[in-house]
């Protein structure tokens, strides 16, 4: 559940009721995806609520922001302030936050807008895929074409794309959908990156055709700080059939294992993959269960 009668979110300066809200009908980022967003995870750590990589999703957040032309009237240190806020009033530790910069009227402008609002919201949610295996299947649809849209920004209008892709998959019996590129090579899923092992390296589609998910960078970090070769390369389906294992890396997904891909079924326990491995350093590390205690990072100090 969203929000109930006792949840509050900031919208445009305040925070409000969740049921308070409102956006006019007529605004351009409902009618033409004219919007950016992120999504951020907030952990329940030894050292208190902390949110992983805010500087980086806020960074994120404001160069979307720069490439579709929607103005943005907050600073990284204030959408960490208000990100910290927002969780304290609502008494979420273990929770999602959804930030929202949107475009106001007039819908029909030709020019790009002077001014935008700012959504934020915080709600409990748990792993994307619940944790279990996923079953994957090759998409019929495939990613936009980066010369036509900037592919590395998080814009809302990207996602119908990612709607009916998951949705076509799962219609066929599937858990999600694995797109590939205008020129065929695996890109990622709907809403998360992917990664497949090989001989004990694992291989990710490279910039340009993908979004590059904070998770997945995190996930390369830490995978060479434990000497584990990872190659950012082109790869069609056919590779597939060789790889010993695949997992999907994001927000909302966190790290979690492929059963299969179409017909390709996976012959290697998962608790045996190198995607196990990292999805046990990596909920450690977002959860700081290693390391001495340490203060927030300067960014987050006055939050």
């Amino acid at each position: 559940m969203y929000f109930t009668n006792q949840t509050l979110v900031f919208h445009d300066g305040q925070f409000i009721s969740a049921e308070q809200a409102q956006c006019s009908l007529y605004s351009p980022s409902l009618h033409y995806g004219h919007a950016v967003f992120e999504g951020i995870r907030a952990y329940d750590t030894a050292n208190g609520t902390r949110v992983f990589k805010i500087k980086e999703h806020y960074e994120r957040l404001a160069y979307s922001c720069r490439a579709t032309s929607i103005p943005l009237a907050y600073s990284v240190q204030e959408l960490t302030d208000i990100t910290y806020q927002l969780l304290e009033k609502n008494n979420l530790s273990n929770a999602y936050v959804r930030p929202l910069v949107y475009a106001p009227d007039p819908m029909m402008s030709i020019k790009a807008p002077t001014a935008s609002s700012l959504f934020m919201a915080a709600w409990e949610w748990g792993n994307y895929f619940s944790n279990q295996l996923t079953r994957l299947t090759i998409s019929p649809y495939q990613r936009p074409n980066p010369k036509s849209v900037p592919i590395e920004a998080k814009v809302s209008s990207h996602y119908a794309n990612s709607i009916i892709a998951s949705h076509e998959a799962k219609q066929r019996g599937y858990d999600e959908a694995l797109l590939l590129d205008i020129n065929g090579y695996v890109a990622e899923g709907p809403g998360a990156n992917f990664f497949y092992e090989w001989d004990g390296a694992l291989y990710t589609a490279p910039a340009g055709n993908i979004l590059q998910g904070i998770t997945r960078n995190t996930i390369i970090d830490l995978a060479r700080s434990l000497d584990i070769p990872v190659f950012e390369e082109f790869f069609t389906p056919e590779t597939l059939h060789h790889a010993t294992g695949a997992f999907l890396t994001g927000t909302a997904a966190e790290v979690v294992g492929v059963a299969s891909i179409d017909d390709h079924v996976f012959t290697t326990p998962y608790e045996e993959t190198i995607g196990a491995k990292l999805a046990t350093a990596y909920s450690a590390l977002v959860r700081e269960e290693v390391g001495a205690r340490r203060t927030r990072p300067a960014v987050e100090q006055s939050a």
